[in-house]
């Protein structure tokens, strides 16, 4: 059960650190297209905030403490820290790379809550799973020429 709370720990740091790195996209991109990419990014870490309790709570069903601070969430994710401003499609781009990192951590949690059969679970992670594969089609075509 050890393994499991780890994995859900890591993949609780990445949702945190994607969805603090899309809200500042939001916050800072600029350009011709704008509001695209403003509301683009707007609703990509609106729906991932709204897992991060979720998230949460079930490692507090687990019988387990969720880290609640940057300092721990910063020691866990593996998503790195965006200080720069980026031209829009650098912002992208990185969402995308990140979109891999985030799916990673979701999956090898799945996987252990599977072997656990903590389905209940395992439902929550999949449907994680699935609203990533959403926001990489959505960033992989928004990157597309016209």
């Amino acid at each position: 059960m050890d393994e499991l709370i780890q994995a859900m720990k890591q993949a609780l740091a990445d949702h945190f650190a994607f969805y603090l790195k899309a809200h500042g996209f939001h916050w800072n991109v600029e350009g011709s297209d704008f509001l695209e990419y403003h509301d683009l990014f707007g609703k990509i870490y609106e729906e991932v905030y709204g897992s991060i309790d979720v998230f949460a709570e079930q490692i507090r069903a687990l019988d387990a403490y969720a880290p609640a601070s940057f300092s721990r969430f910063s020691q866990l994710t593996r998503v790195e820290d965006e200080i720069k401003i980026l031209p829009a499609r650098l912002m992208i781009e990185r969402l995308l790379s990140d979109i891999d990192i985030v799916q990673q951590s979701t999956e090898q949690a799945y996987e252990l809550a599977e072997a656990a059969h903590k389905h209940g679970l395992s439902n929550f992670l999949a449907e994680r799973q699935d609203a990533f594969a959403k926001h990489a089609w959505m960033l992989r075509a928004t990157l597309k020429n016209r």
